[in-house]
């Protein structure tokens, strides 16, 4: 019975990481961490379920012409490095027994501002236009930043590269979600080999989450096309919110509190797209049916 509810849980991620291009960890970390694994294997596991939320939400949007594979891989060389800076940090604060404190808490101030970012009015102006130094000098910053953090906090960096690509480098959202995809397969391949050195992870379980993602990141890269621009920034930025909240519930002692909240606005999540799907495929029929008639 448990496994099934793995497979559910890793479609539900994989939905959302399909649609929002976060590789899935930063929404399955902070859940791992609340169902009671310890820092450093939630985060292992959950560097192995985004090569497959990852593998699985490219297809999709590659079908889409989502992905800018030059940008994409200047990230990834970035983040590759960074994979390799940051492993040893997250060693030293498991010996010193700091990792309860400061990866949630990296979590918190990360999350939080990317919220405000998401969720702000003002429309960030194209920062392209002061030359072409920037077109390959931001990639690189934000693929490093991407993967110190994916390799810190278990996620795949897309949490990062998203609103980053959106605001620095003027990305579509979509074009952004297709574009942290293709980066973030690299990154988390490196972060959980490096992990896999180091750490005993739990691959039933690791697998049983990423068969559920291989459809549920499908179905959400689907959804992107069914939503405005501003839709998903706005539901992303809410998403960062309660991560905000959700863990510094945990910091308190109420994680069981947390664990409710992220279960249910994923629930609130997957039953807003369900409604938009249908409304769709309604809409689609009744307009098929009046050129027939």
């Amino acid at each position: 019975m448990d496994y099934v509810l793995y497979i559910i849980l890793g479609a539900s991620v994989g939905i959302l990481s399909g649609y929002f291009g976060i590789g899935g960890g930063f929404v399955l970390t902070p859940i791992l961490l609340l169902m009671g694994l310890s820092p450093i294997v939630a985060i292992a596991t959950s560097l192995l379920y985004t090569i497959g939320t990852s593998f699985s939400g490219i297809v999709a949007h590659f079908r889409m012409k989502n992905i800018q594979f030059k940008t994409g891989l200047m990230m990834a060389g970035a983040g590759l490095v960074a994979t390799q800076v940051a492993h040893p940090l997250v060693l030293f604060l498991e010996r010193m027994q700091l990792e309860d404190i400061v990866i949630p808490l990296l979590y918190i101030l990360l999350a939080g501002y990317f919220s405000y970012s998401m969720l702000k009015k003002q429309v960030p102006k194209d920062t392209n236009q002061g030359g072409s130094r920037i077109n390959w000098v931001a990639p690189l910053l934000i693929g490093f930043v991407a993967g110190f953090v994916s390799t810190t906090l278990g996620v795949g960096g897309g949490f990062i590269i998203v609103p980053l690509s959106i605001t620095f480098l003027s990305l579509p959202p979509r074009t952004a979600v297709g574009t942290s995809l293709f980066a973030v397969l690299f990154i988390v391949t490196a972060g959980f080999i490096t992990y896999s050195t180091s750490t005993k992870i739990d691959y039933v379980l690791g697998l049983t989450l990423i068969i559920g993602s291989v459809i549920g990141g499908q179905i959400g890269a689907y959804i992107t096309k069914l939503y405005h621009d501003d839709e998903i920034k706005r539901f992303l930025g809410i998403l960062y919110a309660f991560t905000v909240l959700n863990m510094g519930l945990k910091m308190i002692g109420l994680a069981y509190v947390g664990l409710a909240i992220s279960l249910g606005y994923i629930v609130f999540l997957l039953v807003m797209f369900t409604i938009r799907t249908v409304h769709f495929f309604k809409t689609k029929k009744h307009e098929t049916k009046g050129e027939m008639s």
